[in-house]
């Protein structure tokens, strides 16, 4: 299946309540196969938007596109199961072993029983994890980094055509961070899987991203390649934000992205 492009034209969220749009008339496009970052501070909403797209909010304005889709007229269930997703807090059911977890969406869509087990090893592997040491095991005892590893492998199992990830990985330390980026980005590269991926760090966002939506109370401040923010801040806030001009910043920044596409060929 080829990877489908995602596609904003005039989205505009506000909630119940609320006396400003969390998310203002935005528009762009995430590329088949492209890692897009949506970069900002809390309540920016890089969030929101991003949950727009699987209708876990809904755009007051505006259409999604999921490849020619039109994510409104689509079955809610239906776009969900196409749809990777992962989390910060994972969300691992733990009454379930590693497998089960991985093959849930899978066994959803009726995959047999040996499709599902071949997939579940071929995933664990994939991620870093030997499926011989991991898969009967309980989520209790996964490390943090583990369990993170069995989300990504979770939201990618049944081959979605795009994959959201919502600060997957904040809540796991630095070390264990960048070994997750460093498979992400080999998956990511590997599957030509479209990609969506929200963080307020900006060293993340530079490591990961083939393009960077920079997001700023509800509107998009500038949607550009990583160093193309460093070298052409469309306004100060771009500029503050990812401290053009500072030529360490940058050396480490440009440093720090070289060397995680060394590590995943």
């Amino acid at each position: 299946m080829n990877p489908a492009a995602i596609r904003f034209e005039g989205v505009t969220v506000r909630y119940p309540g609320s006396e400003r749009h969390a998310v203002d008339d935005v528009s762009f496009e995430v590329a088949g196969g492209e890692l897009v970052v949506l970069l900002g501070p809390s309540g920016c909403g890089k969030s929101t938007l991003l949950r727009c797209v699987n209708r876990l909010v809904t755009v007051e304005r505006g259409r999604i596109f999921v490849g020619d889709g039109d994510v409104a007229q689509l079955d809610g269930v239906d776009l969900r199961r196409s749809i990777g997703y992962a989390i910060q807090a994972v969300g691992l059911f733990g009454h379930m072993t590693v497998a089960q977890n991985v093959g849930v969406v899978p066994s959803l869509l009726g995959w047999t029983p040996d499709e599902i087990a071949a997939r579940v090893d071929e995933l664990l592997a994939l991620v870093g994890l030997d499926p011989a040491v991991y898969r009967d095991r309980r989520p209790s005892r996964l490390s943090g980094g583990e369990a993170q590893r069995v989300g990504v492998a979770r939201a990618i199992a049944a081959r979605p055509r795009a994959l959201l990830m919502d600060e997957p990985f904040g809540a796991v330390d630095s070390i264990v961070r960048g070994g997750l980026q460093r498979e992400l980005a080999r998956i990511v590269r590997e599957l030509r899987t479209t990609t969506l991926f929200v963080t307020h760090d900006v060293d993340e966002a530079f490591r990961l991203a083939d393009r960077i939506v920079v997001m700023r109370a509800g509107h998009i401040e500038q949607v550009a390649p990583p160093l193309d923010l460093l070298e052409r801040p469309a306004t100060k806030y771009v500029r503050d934000l990812v401290r053009a001009g500072d030529e360490i910043y940058r050396q480490y920044l440009t440093h720090a992205r070289e060397a995680l596409e060394r590590e995943s060929p």
